[in-house]
């Protein structure tokens, strides 16, 4: 049978470092403006204890996202050793576009897709380019929508990238601004014939009755600014509990979909957005099926790289895959799963034979 099979990995991580002591001088508010009671070393001392995040990076000033995402892209076709004319689709996963520094404003036209083909000098016009919008999940979505293309006939090779500058979207003055980060994974889907490998099954589901607001664009905690401009917000406590109870159970039903034993999965690659948050979906999901959380099961990245949206899940899968993640690696042969969780709210997972 034909599989849509992985053949090559790529990530860009910027190189300017910011930790957590450089929040010390900020003006954390309230979402009603006034002024925390704790200091900013019991807030980020607090931050971190529940996120894991101590560092995070941020692009330089002349590097838009879909700089980012071409950088990626290219050690990605690289890897997988392929012409890039030989792409049939480019799916470019972001959730706010190219975001100049200094402008709280999303460009998205021309697409971003369309714009890391234009820097890969691309010439094939069969090449299409298109971007998605679907939260922190885009990427794994992407790669749903490259296996339907591949599974259907209609591709044989296509590059799936996540990319995000949350840098320059967050509000200052939110304490939840010390979560975001930016960067761009990718990699390259090509079908293969009688492959042992590749994805097995996958599960996707979209919440919006109660759910859809959950993450939004609002206005800065500080009241004197222009209240026109918007920044990423989100309501994490309700973020938190939804995940927690409903991202093992998507997990649960793409691996049961699978006929694959829980048994047998070797690594869970999840979205890097809150340590606290991520080891209680993995323990959920282990207790589902009655089975003790086994050592090492879930890499994680969020440590030094931050929250960095629809980049998290491919850049740490790279990252794992090239060797660069201590005590972490993927044999031939593993059960994987790829999941993520965030804007509108979506969930996916992906189970997949490496």
């Amino acid at each position: 049978m034909a599989s849509a099979v992985i053949t090559g990995t790529g990530s860009y991580i910027p190189s300017i470092k910011k930790d957590n002591s450089q929040f010390l001088e900020n003006s954390f508010l309230n979402t009603d403006g006034t002024s925390f009671e704790s200091t900013n070393t019991i807030i980020i001392e607090k931050f971190k204890s529940i996120t894991g995040i101590e560092e995070r990076r941020y692009a330089k000033t002349a590097y838009n996202s879909s700089d980012l995402a071409f950088f990626a892209a290219k050690n990605a076709i690289n890897d997988a050793n392929i012409n890039p004319e030989d792409l049939d689709y480019i799916i470019f996963a972001h959730n706010f576009g190219d975001v100049k520094e200094g402008a709280i404003q999303s460009d998205i036209l021309p697409s971003l897709a369309s714009r890391v083909k234009h820097l890969l000098q691309i010439e094939n016009p069969n090449c299409v380019a298109y971007d998605i919008l679907f939260g922190c999940p885009g990427w794994i979505e992407g790669v749903i929508q490259a296996q339907a293309f591949i599974k259907a006939g209609i591709a044989k090779k296509c590059l799936v990238i996540g990319s995000e500058t949350l840098s320059r979207v967050v509000d200052k003055f939110d304490r939840d601004s010390m979560i975001y980060s930016d960067g761009a994974g990718a990699c390259v889907l090509e079908l293969k014939e009688n492959s042992n490998s590749g994805i097995l099954s996958h599960a996707t589901q979209t919440f919006t009755k109660d759910e859809v607001y959950f993450l939004f664009f609002g206005n800065s905690f500080n009241k004197g600014l222009d209240q026109n401009v918007r920044y990423i917000k989100m309501q994490g406590r309700k973020i938190y509990e939804f995940a927690l109870n409903n991202v093992p159970k998507a997990m649960k039903f793409a691996l049961d979909k699978s006929k694959i034993d829980i048994s047998e999965v070797k690594k869970i690659f999840i979205h890097q957005a809150n340590e606290k948050m991520d080891d209680a979906i993995i323990k959920r999901f282990y207790r589902l099926y009655k089975k003790p959380l086994p050592n090492d099961i879930m890499p994680m990245s969020i440590h030094k790289l931050g929250n960095s949206s629809v980049a998290t899940v491919p850049t740490l899968l790279d990252l794992v895959l090239k060797g660069n993640i201590e005590n972490q690696e993927v044999k031939e042969g593993d059960i994987i799963i790829l999941a993520s969780v965030g804007a509108g709210m979506n969930i996916n997972a992906i189970v997949y034979r490496y």
